[in-house]
């Protein structure tokens, strides 16, 4: 984590009607300053005499300066992905930030004010202003009321706090950007590295230890909201005490994720991670075609003498995967057991009229026919095409007897199966394929018949990527 030291001059108190002369930065990286920068800015206003009296700065020394639209991608760029510094931060911060959305960029950097560390560092001074701290500290201030020279000065008051007394820093920064909640062993640079994207996710105790996996569509959001609620507030507190890094897979799509978080979970057994229990009670999609010669869909609990299209573990994982068909292939939710009144009273435009005979069965069950077959192909071998974690990249995804044995992330696929990675055979992938296959683009599944695969051994068998 790197640190940027600001300090400005200006036209007047507010950053609405001011304008900046002088803008000073002092980078530090945690452990000392690095780089420094500074520039007079043409702030385009008349500067008050009793600001070129306070500063020295008259109009005469930034006629000539550069604008603020003229240093703002420099300035940009040296500001980015830093812990934005200053004495009395908002000041500074929201002068900065007005000029920048006048250039059409947002500045969002987590803030830092040296006064409120100084509180803590140094309890109990009579005044905190720079001037006085600085005198207290014996910090000499080369140039008072120039950028530089106070920036200057506050970047060694900053490093005086971070390298005798980090914890105030550290402990500060969480509390500013809301990361209050995170573990308190965890690195809030570390969080930063987080990447607000699609993939698995793998939680490590001090030994390095993997204790929970999980998968997130936004892995930085997920992670903090293992540690917020009162969900399980006993497993949260134990799993916040042990967690001390975090690693991740970047999967570039959700099916790829649950597929890959099911690997790592059966492979490396995280002491976090409950078990799956099985129901008693199973669930079915049952098809059947009524008086009117429409197919039509239902679900229920699966018995001895009933058969159904496909089993679930609840009725919700079946109404589910009802919908996500009913939606994929334009059926009726009323020929589906989902809707008690016709769908033009509710005025659903998936329904192509089949619950008030507008649409002819056989133009209806051409449809239906086309997602029981969908249904089917879930036992057969598949492979899959899912979008990878870059642009000309795909995840491919083999499916056998529905399970998923072999994957890999690939720029040119030449269709070779064998040249993707064997992973051993889970029950749940089968249970993320069927999630997933009703919401597919149909080009992207592709059904083997009569290819062989060769075999390999359990020794062969495992997953192949790094951290």
């Amino acid at each position: 984590m790197e640190f940027a030291i600001v300090d400005i001059e200006t036209t007047g108190g507010s950053p609405a009607s001011g304008g900046i002369t002088e803008i000073a930065v002092v980078i530090h990286d945690g452990e000392k300053i690095t780089g420094e920068y500074q520039t007079l800015i043409n702030p385009q206003q008349a500067i008050p005499h009793y600001i070129t009296g306070l500063t020295g700065i008259d109009q005469a020394m930034v006629q000539d300066a550069p604008t603020f639209s003229e240093i703002s991608e420099e300035l940009w760029d040296l500001l980015e992905n830093r812990v934005f510094v200053a004495h009395q931060v908002n000041f500074d911060f929201g002068f900065i930030r007005t000029a920048f959305l006048k250039e059409g960029k947002n500045m969002t950097n987590a803030k830092l004010c040296t006064v409120r560390l100084a509180r803590k560092a140094f309890p109990g001074l009579p005044s905190y202003s720079l001037g006085r701290i600085c005198e207290n500290q014996r910090i000499p201030i080369l140039a008072r009321h120039r950028a530089m020279g106070d920036a200057k000065a506050t970047a060694i008051l900053f490093d005086r706090m971070i390298n005798q007394q980090p914890e105030v820093v550290y402990s500060s920064l969480k509390k500013r950007v809301g990361e209050s909640y995170l573990p308190p062993n965890f690195s809030p640079a570390r969080f930063r590295e987080i990447p607000e994207a699609c993939g698995v996710y793998y939680m490590m105790n001090s030994s390095g230890k993997v204790i929970y996996v999980g998968k997130a569509n936004n892995i930085k959001e997920r992670f903090k909201g293992h540690f917020s609620g009162n969900i399980l507030p006993h497993i949260k507190q134990q799993l916040k005490a042990e967690t001390m890094d975090l690693r991740w897979q970047l999967t570039g799509s959700e099916m790829m994720a649950l597929l890959l978080e099911a690997l790592e979970i059966k492979k490396l057994w995280p002491k976090y991670n409950s078990a799956l229990k099985l129901p008693k009670t199973l669930w079915g999609i049952f098809d059947y075609q009524d008086s009117s010669g429409y197919l039509r869909f239902q679900v229920a609990k699966v018995s001895k003498n009933l058969r159904p299209l496909e089993t679930f573990f609840s009725s919700e994982e079946a109404l589910g995967f009802l919908k996500s068909g009913i939606e994929n292939f334009q059926l009726c939710k009323k020929l589906s057991g989902l809707r008690k009144v016709t769908c033009e009273t509710v005025q659903d435009e998936i329904c192509q009229g089949a619950c008030k005979s507008q649409e002819e069965p056989k133009s209806y069950n051409v449809r239906a026919k086309e997602f029981i077959s969908l249904i089917r192909k879930s036992k057969l071998d598949l492979i899959l095409e899912l979008p990878g974690r870059e642009e000309e990249e795909k995840a491919i995804c083999y499916f056998e007897n529905g399970m998923l044995s072999r994957f890999g992330f690939i720029q040119d696929w030449a269709g070779d199966i064998n040249s993707l990675e064997v992973v051993p055979k889970v029950p749940e992938t089968f249970y993320v394929l069927r999630q997933f296959l009703p919401k597919l683009n149909q080009d992207s599944i592709r059904v083997l018949e009569g290819e062989e695969i060769p075999a390999k051994s359990e020794q062969q068998l495992g997953l192949g990527w790094n951290w």
